[in-house]
């Protein structure tokens, strides 16, 4: 087994990550770092490779032979499929660009789920699933099934369950593409601010320039090839009202 990269202070690596879909190549020699709270914007446009990083560094993908992916001294190239299973129930939260909630549960169930997987009681998980939705102004959604509910409901209440057991890494695939600039205004901040207060890293991958202002770094994919990592423009300001002085594209 190879020995984990030397401390740093990066709690996160992987390096020369390769992956391809029917040869046809995703990701070509990726390698990344992050830091411990660190939000890390993902940026490139549609098809650039974002998502298939993301999935690769949660060990949802495994890459081609001689990629490295580092959680900590953890290797997760090299665990079996059951003990990536178990390292993503316990260190990892995972937002989609759809909520892909479950329609049997309601939305303070759907939001716990993590809690409720990792063993923690029922009342306990009810009300911390139940204090995030009230963060995310879905309070009055919780008793609610999906199919009673918007989409930008069913989004938050996804954020929600990402953030609900307080992962070590928070992989964010373009959390507010399909939302509309209110709701994808208040997602993002709400979600980035959470993750900021309780330490959580955060890779966010985005194709919106806006959304990327508001991490720490970005890293540019372009055609599965990663540019160097750089600190993003400033963020979006706001207006003497408390709103965002432009709109966040979503």
């Amino acid at each position: 087994m190879v020995s984990p990269p030397e401390p740093d202070h990066d709690q996160f690596r992987a390096q020369s990550l390769n992956y391809a879909y029917g040869g046809f190549p995703a990701l070509s020699d990726v390698s990344i770092s992050v830091r411990e709270g660190e939000v890390l914007a993902v940026c490139g446009p549609r098809g650039s490779g974002k998502t298939t990083l993301l999935q690769c560094l949660a060990g949802q993908l495994l890459p081609a032979e001689g990629g490295e992916i580092w959680l900590a001294d953890i290797p997760l190239h090299a665990l079996s499929a059951s003990a990536r299973e178990r390292v993503r129930r316990e260190h990892f939260g995972w937002i989609d660009t759809d909520p892909q909630l479950v329609p049997e549960l309601n939305g303070w169930e759907n939001a716990a789920l993590p809690l409720l997987m990792r063993g923690v009681g029922h009342g306990a998980a009810k009300a911390v699933a139940l204090e995030w939705l009230e963060r995310l102004d879905i309070g009055g959604c919780a008793r609610k099934r999906p199919a009673a509910l918007l989409h930008g409901q069913r989004q938050r209440i996804a954020v929600a369950r990402g953030l609900c057991a307080e992962p070590t890494v928070l992989f964010a695939d373009d959390p507010t593409a399909r939302l509309h600039r209110t709701d994808g205004v208040h997602v993002l901040r709400t979600m980035l601010a959470a993750a900021r207060s309780h330490g959580i890293t955060v890779l966010l991958a985005t194709h919106d320039p806006e959304a990327a202002a508001h991490a720490d770094r970005t890293l540019r994919l372009i055609d599965g090839r990663s540019g160097e990592a750089a600190a993003p423009p400033p963020a979006v300001p706001e207006s003497a009202e408390g709103r965002p002085a432009c709109s966040l594209s979503v």
